[in-house]
């Protein structure tokens, strides 16, 4: 009767045992940094759009998991007629693909933090309000994760769109709404 509750506890903890060491290779935590060159275009109704190009740059922290990855992301969103910082929360899906190689799409909510519009720039005389008001992404890219290293690359198109990146009270009494596109480059160091 020994031998047997022996054998059994000898077997469970062989298995916690090895559960544990598999467990980096399930989930993956992970922070990094993210840059990208894109095309910024504000839209306020009955008047002309602005464009022009525009740089992101950013932080994230996040878990990977077999087939998905969530991520805290940080934006800050450098434009010629505003500048803008946001935080959203990811979710991505990986699609089956090369060992080193792993395609995915994802998208993401967030929030407006600051803004800070160039009405010299824009030929405006208004005065805004920051909105706060939500802000959605969307994404698809490619992971190349290169073995024995600790760090992951993405290459991913982004495009991100918020209905009212800023409010314009009285007597105008409109917003401002905002697309931001880029290709980007994210570093994924994997603790």
């Amino acid at each position: 009767m020994k031998l047997k509750s022996a054998s059994i506890l000898t077997i469970a903890t062989l298995m916690v045992g090895m559960a544990n060491a598999n467990a980096g290779l399930v989930f993956d935590f992970y922070t990094g940094a993210t840059a990208g060159f894109g095309r910024q275009e504000l839209k306020l109704e009955h008047v002309d759009e602005y464009k022009a190009a525009a740089q992101s740059y950013g932080i994230v922290a996040g878990v990977d998991i077999p087939v998905i990855r969530l991520e805290a992301e940080y934006n800050y969103l450098d434009g010629k007629y505003a500048d803008t910082q946001i935080a959203a929360i990811n979710a991505y899906v990986k699609m089956p693909g090369l060992v080193v190689l792993t395609p995915y799409i994802g998208g993401g909510i967030g929030m407006v933090l600051n803004v800070d519009m160039d009405k010299d720039e824009i030929g405006a005389t208004f005065d805004y309000d920051k909105s706060g008001k939500p802000v959605y992404q969307g994404m698809l890219g490619a992971t190349l994760d290169i073995p024995a290293l600790p760090f992951k690359i993405d290459v991913e198109g982004r495009v991100l769109y918020t209905s009212a990146l800023i409010d314009i009270p009285a007597p105008i009494d409109d917003s401002i709404s905002a697309l931001h596109y880029d290709a980007r480059v994210k570093l994924r160091y994997i603790f």
